[in-house]
This record gives structure tokens, sequence and C-alpha cells, in this order.
């Protein structure tokens, strides 16, 4: 039972304030370490935030930042103020520091692969310590019995994968036979016009009225030709009537 509590001090203990940031004249920055130290974690965040957009490119702040989310319990974000800090950080015990506790944030996951690599990092800034050399022994033994299952993962792809392969040849067959019943009926309507061209054709087409266009041609020359007669009757009788008389010859 002892040995369980040790193994959890040492495992999610932060690598800590300290003389690390001693010479710091931020005045934000000491706030925030007297309320991390009265565990008061929400007023130190605060007071590490403001000394954060203060010095943009000093690792400090992003690091106690990430040491105060973390205590309450937001590992993730805390990885991601770490992860800033290592951008910025210029010695190397500030880089052990931000990898050991980004390992820590991995741990917390059960993401024991990555939590391996960030305490080997750590160990490579400062071989010496021996709270990252446990917690990558802890690490090393947690991945061991806790193998990543990626052939179950690439199973899953591989199924879910045909699945999409057989939904998407559905979708093309649907496709396809819309397709060929569309053809089909518009080569079936096209039939149906020409066999009516067809049936029509040598017929006299009827124009807009109902009657077509030779009949009327051939109304309206019957109709000329009766104003004809009758004007040649009128003509005759008016020469009858009214004889042309012989000129005299002078």
């Amino acid at each position: 039972m002892i040995k369980k509590y040790f193994i959890f001090i040492l495992l999610f203990s932060l690598c800590g304030l300290g003389e690390l940031y001693a010479q710091e004249k931020d005045k934000n920055l000491p706030k925030g370490n007297d309320s991390f130290e009265e565990k008061k974690y929400d007023d130190a965040e605060a007071e590490y935030r403001i000394s954060e957009s203060k010095n943009p490119k000093k690792s400090i702040a992003s690091y106690n930042l990430g040491n105060s989310i973390y205590k309450q319990n937001q590992a993730a974000e805390a990885k991601l103020h770490y992860a800033k800090a290592l951008k910025t950080a210029k010695k190397r015990e500030e880089k052990h520091n931000a990898f050991h506790n980004i390992g820590n944030t991995f741990m917390k996951d059960k993401d024991y692969s990555n939590a391996v690599e960030a305490y080997k990092n750590a160990l490579r800034n400062n071989p010496n310590d021996e709270e990252t050399r446990y917690n990558f022994a802890l690490a090393k033994k947690m991945l061991k019995d806790n193998p990543p299952k990626k052939n179950d993962d690439k199973s899953k792809d591989k199924k879910n994968q045909k699945e999409d392969e057989k939904k998407d040849k559905d979708k093309d067959k649907d496709k396809e036979k819309d397709k060929n019943q569309k053809d089909k009926d518009n080569k079936d309507g096209n039939n149906d016009k020409k066999e009516n061209k067809d049936q029509n054709q040598g017929k006299p087409q009827p124009q807009p009225g109902g009657i077509s266009k030779q009949r009327l041609q051939n109304l309206l020359d019957a109709v000329n030709n009766e104003e004809k007669k009758i004007q040649d009757k009128v003509n005759k009788q008016k020469i009858q009537a009214n004889p042309k008389k012989a000129e005299k010859d002078w």
C-alpha cells in the first residue's frame, strides 16, 4: 500500500517553480507562485496568464500556467502550455521540466507510447533526475502491458472502407439504372414521334383554322374564276347596250 502511494506521488509530482524563476521581475509571476503554493490554482492561473501575455517570448509563465491548469485536472490544456514553454525554452533544465510534465499529461491520458517519448526527451536534457528515470521506466512497463491495438484499428478501418466502397457502388448502380430508364423513355418517345410522322407523310397537313393549304388555294382559284366570268358577262352587256358609232370621214 505504501509503495502504490509513493508511485502516485512520484508519477504526478510536477517539476516545481522554485529558483528557476526567482530572477524574474514580473510582478504577476511571483503573485501566481504564492497562490500556487497556497493551492489557489485558479488564482495562480489568472496571474500566470497575465504574465504570459506580458512575456510571450519567455517560457516561465507558460510553464507555470501549465502547472496551475494541470492541478485543476485539465491535463490536455496543460499540455498545450508546456509545449509552448518548450518553444521558448533556452536552458536545458527548462526543457527537462517541460518534457517531464508533458510525460505526466500523457500518463493521465493512458497514452503510454507518447509518455515514454516525453520522458526520454526529459532525460536527454537531464539524465540524472531520478523522478524522470522512474516515470520513464513505469511508462515503458505500462506500454508493454497495454500495447496499442493497431491491428484491431486497421481491421476496423478496413471494414469501414469496404462498407463505404459498397455504398458507393450501390449509388453508382442506382444512377446507372436511372440513366438507362431515362434513355429508354426518351427512345420510346422518339419512336412514337417518328411513327406519327411516317403515318402523316403524303397527306396534306391541316393549317390553323382546320383547312389545308392546298384546299384553300383551290377555293381561291374557284372564286377568282367566278368573278372573272361575272365580269366578262357584265362587260358584254355594256357593249350591247351602247353600240359604238362609226366615225365620220370628213
